[in-house]
């Protein structure tokens, strides 16, 4: 198998494991600090394995630099965001949000770091800042719309982790994100009650960890076989397959709003990312 397939089929099963996250949290009945406890448990445990036997412990976690530790920062907001966005609003809205996350990390590269914007990113931003503002303003007036924000927080979180590791090219993947949910643990122990949870869900949460980092771990190993643009295209293939697994097996409908605002979204990603030649 070539390096370029390799990458291919790594980026795509990472589209595809990162599609079933929100019905991991929609399942269990614990609390947002509870998952997001759980959940960071059971990623550091599996990373730090995954570190281990590929030999890369003092590159991970010792050597991460400056860049890793804003990125550990930066993903714990991120994370904090994340859970509850999908506790209280629906698959779709959060991962349609989400989905501009390529086009958020266009802006804030040009303005921290002057990377030049073309017309086709330009249109796509446009377009998805539309579509965006469709499906948090269908949300007004409604519990949805704080889950709306937040998931809006964990795009603009996400972006910015996109562009840092821009700045900061030689920053490792997993050691960042191990450092991102130990930081984690201590407010969700206080905030929440992760002790306290109902020992059946413990299984649930522990599978929701392994694959989080299934999909991170395929994620960063695939984007460095193929180009960036290509990596971008195939991870957008998770933003039509969440909402759909949510109908399949939660009968999660979504609104007209989020159906309209998503679709300019996805149209908007799909265009920019076809116009990138890398």
């Amino acid at each position: 198998m070539s390096e370029r397939i390799l990458g291919i089929l790594l980026v795509t099963i990472s589209a595809l494991v990162f599609s079933t996250v929100g019905l991991f949290i929609k399942s269990v009945s614990a609390g947002s600090w509870e998952v997001i406890f759980w959940r960071g448990v059971f990623a550091v445990a599996f990373s730090f394995i995954y570190v281990l036997a590929r030999g890369r412990i003092k590159r991970e976690i010792f050597n991460m630099g400056k860049g890793g530790l804003l990125v550990a920062f930066v993903g714990a907001v991120a994370t904090s965001a994340f859970v509850p966005a999908f506790k209280l609003t629906t698959i779709a809205n959060v991962t349609l949000i989400y989905a501009a996350t390529p086009m958020i990390a266009a802006i804030l590269a040009f303005a921290f770091v002057g990377e030049r914007l073309s017309r086709a990113a330009i249109v796509g931003i446009g377009l998805a800042f539309i579509g965006v503002a469709i499906i948090v303003f269908g949300s007004l007036g409604q519990l949805n719309f704080t889950g709306d924000m937040l998931a809006l927080v964990m795009t603009f979180g996400m972006a910015s982790v996109i562009v840092l590791y821009r700045v900061f090219p030689a920053t490792p993947a997993a050691g960042p994100a191990m450092l991102s949910s130990v930081i984690l643990l201590a407010p969700a122990m206080i905030l929440g009650q992760p002790f306290g949870i109902d020992p059946d869900e413990l299984p649930i949460l522990a599978v929701f960890g392994l694959v989080f980092t299934i999909a991170s771990i395929t994620l960063a190993e695939g984007a460095k076989r193929i180009s960036a643009g290509q990596t971008a295209l195939l991870s957008v293939l998770e933003t039509p397959l969440a909402p759909l697994l949510a109908w399949l097996v939660l009968a999660e409908l979504p609104a007209i709003a989020t159906v309209i605002g998503g679709s300019l979204v996805f149209c908007a990603v799909i265009y920019g990312q076809f116009s990138i030649k890398s």
